[in-house]
């Protein structure tokens, strides 16, 4: 099975910039589809943005036009680019795995901080 770590997190001011990795490994090939979520203590996960192994991407309309998720086959890797960050952005954030089958695989969690 696939396994995810997610980097990159930390502590930024308001209008700064982030960039999130998510790493894979073992069976990379299997995975039809990569998202990034985000949660905060008490709360349910959100979509943030996804991207199929074709390259497609789609976001939650809080991030569009500021956040932009990208891929590197090469590397088995997918990003998480975080520009014109806000407040309201601080959560944890999870990188998502889906396999053909449907199956699903979380990553451990990376805290991003945006401070006012």
């Amino acid at each position: 099975q696939v396994q995810l770590v997610e980097s990159g997190g930390g502590l930024v001011q308001a209008g700064g910039s982030l960039r999130l990795s998510c790493a894979a490994s073992g069976s990379f090939f299997s995975i039809k589809a990569m998202a990034w979520y985000r949660q905060t203590p008490g709360k349910q996960r959100e979509l943030v943005a996804g991207i199929t192994s074709g390259g497609r991407s789609n976001y939650g309309d809080s991030v569009k036009g500021r956040f932009t998720i990208s891929r590197d086959n090469a590397k088995n890797t997918v990003y998480l680019q975080m520009n014109s960050l806000k407040p309201e952005d601080t959560a944890v954030y999870y990188c998502n795995g889906v396999s053909g089958s449907g199956d699903s695989t979380w990553g451990q969690g990376t805290q991003v901080t945006v401070s006012s």
